[in-house]
């Protein structure tokens, strides 16, 4: 069986979108799989005034094959086959994986050259199965953690870490805060490093590493003091992933919603800080002085995660939805990803 995998982070890396590019490219190496990433070009004026919001790509080179997997950061990157003339006869089954799937403006009419695909909230299913007529099936988001989970217990010297989006009220107290030398704990914030560019892959084994030596990570839906005009959702996004796989205690506000509920069952997954960002820098302060006894759901964080939100579990259950072959080498990573759970 042949298959080609085609997803945007070759060609548009963006340090937001890692997570998913990893899936994309461990989707490549378990069906040995083409990879195909279409560059975007610059649309000629006719069509950016009837679409200004498509984006054109250039044209990519391939014979085709059984099965093409499109690999999709938001509805919109469905729009890549595009890239690949007479795309829908050169490949027998044509599947997405579409992450925030919330974004129902983004479906384009290529959505209906689709055989299925999943969205990751159950809500989103409903709107591209009525509109184009295609299957969709719901598959939550997952994270890599046979490369990312911590091989040893590290010093926890950084206190809190707060990266990508943090909102405004609780960024600017929380610096004003903890920033003073006279403050004893060490908030560490974004800007990390690049958002684009080759080097964010080498960066993103930086973010871990420092995941790894802290002890509160920060996560806020994106209902909280939400910034510009872009849709919203209550999704679980790889903030939460990251940060609990790498033992951090995870503090903020967490997403309502039935995702959160499946995806962070298990108690003490997250603390919700309060409203008033002065009261909530004083609820900081008050888990870093009971660290000691927080040990425990660390390692039940990194349980969690390991046991229940790896992307080779996503895979293989994307294998049954799509009646694909699970790849050969699945089950033993599987099991050795188990071999890394945490011992007291």
């Amino acid at each position: 069986m042949k298959v080609s995998i085609l997803y945007a982070g070759l060609a548009s890396p963006h340090v937001g979108w890692l997570a998913i590019d990893e899936l994309a490219e461990l989707l490549a190496a378990y069906f040995d799989a083409e990879i195909l990433s279409p560059k975007p070009q610059a649309a000629g004026w006719p069509e950016r005034l009837i679409k200004p919001d498509r984006i054109v790509y250039e044209p990519l080179q391939t014979s085709g094959g059984d099965v093409l997997i499109v690999v999709a950061r938001n509805p919109g990157d469905l729009g890549m086959i595009n890239a690949i003339a007479d795309c829908r006869k050169k490949f027998s089954k044509i599947y997405g994986f579409v992450t925030d799937s919330y974004f129902h403006a983004g479906y384009g009419k290529e959505t209906a050259k689709f055989d299925a695909i999943t969205v990751t909230a159950h809500e989103d299913a409903a709107y591209p199965k009525e509109h184009f007529g295609i299957t969709v099936h719901q598959l939550y988001q997952g994270t890599d953690a046979l490369s990312w989970t911590p091989r040893k217990l590290m010093a926890r010297e950084i206190d809190i870490t707060g990266f990508g989006r943090m909102p405004s009220s609780y960024q600017a107290c929380f610096t004003e805060r903890f920033h003073p030398m006279k403050s004893p704990w060490l908030y560490l914030h974004s800007p990390l490093g690049n958002l684009t560019g080759p080097t964010i892959r080498l960066e993103r084994g930086m973010l871990f590493k420092l995941l790894h030596r802290t002890r509160i990570s920060l996560a806020f839906h994106l209902y909280v003091e939400p910034q510009g005009d872009r849709p919203r959702s209550m999704m679980v996004t790889s903030r939460w992933l990251e940060s609990l796989l790498s033992g951090c205690i995870v503090a903020g506000k967490l997403p309502v919603s039935r995702m959160a509920d499946e995806m962070l069952f298990w108690p003490g997954a997250t603390t919700e800080l309060s409203d008033d960002p002065a009261t909530a820098a004083d609820e900081l302060v008050d888990m870093l002085s009971r660290n000691d006894e927080l040990e425990e759901q660390r390692l039940v964080n990194i349980t969690q995660v390991i046991t229940n939100h790896d992307w080779r579990y996503r895979i293989e259950r994307f294998c049954e939805l799509m009646n694909l072959p699970v790849p050969a080498a699945l089950p033993g990573d599987i099991a050795q990803l188990r071999q890394l759970i945490p011992t007291a």
